[in-house]
């Protein structure tokens, strides 16, 4: 597993929550990894989510009011409607984000984010129960039991990346282990028709065995609640007490082995939820890890398992953390004035910092609010205010404001948000479209219109171009042919890596070649580009800046959009460069004239159509 990486100032602080049936537990992250302004607040005493949040936020400065916010909740998510199961609350994921005032929220299984924590949490936040040894890359198991009994796991997807499985297994069905566990199986069944794992196997699951166990053995049956029965098992006051204990410990190991060999977890089970770790010594010396390799044929199989019981504090905010930063790669990007703002806070005064500060924290309170709320706010008179728009290049507040609000000079702001496997239809289609729309304000803003426009004149002067791609980018180098061809330019694509570099020999002065490369890494890509420079012609490269493709480039428009393949496959680099290529192809087309031994479009009939329709097509 990856050592924690290092702490990371967030631009904006971020709330993290981790919500269960009994207790929410809140904090702020303005430092990666680093969780202050804990507070942990009884569920019982609020009507639904949202006020629950909204209280934590409201003891919270001014200047530490959340723009992004991630939550593991005791629940299945799926899709925007959320009704817990052991809290009676429900309520609908964007309307709650409407109601907080949130730019992000975030909702996700409490046991997906601790899987998630599991690998940042290291050996200080665990201990280790029994033997066993983990496989470097095995599949990771997590069990918890709690006001219910979660269930989860990690599986290995690449170097140090992880994917987690969205598990409901505590309610899978019950299975004794000896004839005590039968005896409360059957006395369960008296309550519930269908006896899950998480009917014993949790706090509810403690005290309904320790009724059992009264009911078998004859004595008085007394309504204690978990945590009573734990205190009076560990200083060892109540016999019964213990043996419920101990019983539940050892169902426990039932259900941890059980999921260790469901998901071949060779790289460890790990416990956590609200119940075992209070449990102290008393867990260490229960029948726990004999009950774990207690598996008949397959005990060998398990003993080599390790188990393990989290230690940390609040690992799931570590958990949300990281899925939140995951979800959001780039959450506080995506409008290039607040880049400004974060780019020139250094430079700014004490006074005019401090209104940086609050419009990187609170950006659509500076859109809505008047300037008096915002110098009150940012602690500043209204002329800093003013005078702070003004060092950013603004007219004004009102300035300001517009940009802010446009997101890319005059566009509609949207953010980017992972896709993720377990996503419905309509999140994942307003996702992608979303992302793509994020890019492409984003390339407007950072668009190399000079090395455009070089692009087009070499193309306008070529005697033919010969294009060269391979993979995703295949589908954008037959779009160049076809828009060439158009203009009775000759052209050809190359996307063979065996005879790229033969091509590339036969090339001359007055040629021109189109090399397009997400990454511009491709050693093949960069060989038949230093060939083609080598024998005089001219080499356009759509790709990365600073790559080896575009050192290699007579021009070289660059486009630089990083994009998570494992998540899903090169979609938006492919389409920002389908439009640096319709640019080119429109410059061609409205400034082409008759230079040479071409028949030039726009002076032939052909030629006009041609130019007409590419024109209308593209534009």
């Amino acid at each position: 597993m990856s050592s924690p990486p290092p702490p990371v100032p967030r631009s904006a602080p971020r709330l993290l929550a981790d919500i269960g049936a009994t207790y929410a537990r809140f904090c702020v992250e303005q430092v990666s990894g680093r969780f202050e302004h804990v507070s942990v607040l009884p569920c019982a005493s609020f009507s639904g989510f949202v006020e629950v949040v909204q209280d934590y936020i409201n003891t919270l400065p001014a200047a530490l009011r959340p723009r992004h916010a991630a939550v593991a909740i005791a629940n299945p998510i799926e899709g925007d409607r959320v009704r817990m199961i052991n809290r009676d609350w429900a309520f609908s994921i964007r309307d709650a984000q409407h109601r907080l005032g949130l730019a992000t929220l975030l909702l996700v299984n409490n046991f997906t984010a601790l899987a998630m924590a599991l690998p940042h949490i290291g050996p200080a936040g665990r201990m280790q129960v029994g033997g066993g040894e983990p496989q470097e890359h095995g599949v990771i198991g997590l069990i918890g039991p709690g006001t219910g009994l979660g269930v989860s796991g990690l599986v290995p997807s690449g170097a140090d990346r992880w994917s987690t499985l969205a598990s409901e297994g505590g309610h899978a069905g019950f299975s004794p282990a000896d004839e005590r566990e039968m005896k409360i199986l059957a006395f369960a069944w008296k309550q519930h028709l269908h006896v899950s794992a998480e009917r014993l196997v949790s706090g509810p699951g403690l005290e309904l065995t320790y009724r059992a166990l009264a009911a078998d053995a004859g004595a008085p049956i007394t309504e204690l609640e978990a945590a009573e029965i734990v205190r009076r098992a560990m200083d060892e006051s109540d016999a019964l007490c213990r043996e419920a204990v101990e019983c539940f410990c050892r169902m426990l190991g039932t259900v941890a082995a059980n999921v260790a060999l469901m998901l071949g977890a060779t790289g460890g089970i790990y416990i956590g939820g609200g119940i075992v770790p209070r449990l102290g010594p008393l867990f260490l010396r229960s029948g726990f890890r004999e009950r774990f390799e207690h598996k008949g044929r397959l005990s060998n199989y398990v003993a080599r398992i390790p188990t393990y019981l989290v230690t940390a504090e609040h690992p799931a905010f570590l958990g949300v953390s990281s899925l939140l930063s995951d979800h959001l790669p780039s959450a506080d990007a995506g409008n290039p004035l607040l880049d400004r703002v974060r780019a020139a806070r250094p430079t700014l005064s004490p006074a005019e910092g401090r209104v940086a500060d609050f419009v990187l924290a609170h950006p659509r309170a500076m859109l809505n609010d008047p300037v008096g709320t915002i110098a009150q706010m940012a602690d500043v008179s209204q002329p800093t205010v003013i005078r702070f728009c003004r060092t950013l290049g603004m007219q004004g507040l009102a300035d300001f404001k517009l940009k802010l609000a446009s997101g890319l000079n005059g566009n509609i702001p949207v953010q980017r948000a992972q896709v993720r496997r377990h996503d419905a239809t309509p999140d994942l289609c307003a996702k992608v479209l979303d992302n793509t729309i994020s890019a492409i304000m984003q390339f407007r803003e950072s668009l190399n219109v000079e090395a455009v426009d070089r692009a087009i004149g070499l193309l306008r002067g070529a005697r033919r171009v010969e294009i060269y791609a391979i993979g995703n980018s295949t589908a954008v180098a037959a779009d160049v042919q076809h828009k060439l061809f158009r203009f009775r330019i000759p052209s050809s694509t190359h996307t063979d890596l065996s005879t790229q570099a033969l091509s590339a020999e036969l090339l001359g002065p007055q040629d021109v070649t189109v090399f397009i490369s997400s990454s511009g890494q491709p050693a093949e890509l960069v060989r038949a580009a230093t060939v083609a420079l080598e024998r005089g012609a001219a080499v356009i490269a759509i790709t990365a800046s600073h790559s080896p493709l575009s050192r290699r480039a007579t021009v070289c428009v660059p486009v630089d959009h990083g994009e998570d393949a494992s998540s899903f496959m090169s979609m938006i680099s492919r389409i920002l460069h389908l439009l640096v290529v319709d640019m080119m192809a429109v410059g061609i087309a409205v400034r082409r004239e008759p230079d040479g031994g071409l028949p030039p479009t726009g002076t032939t009939p052909a030629g006009k159509a041609a130019a007409g329709v590419l024109i209308s097509h593209v534009v």
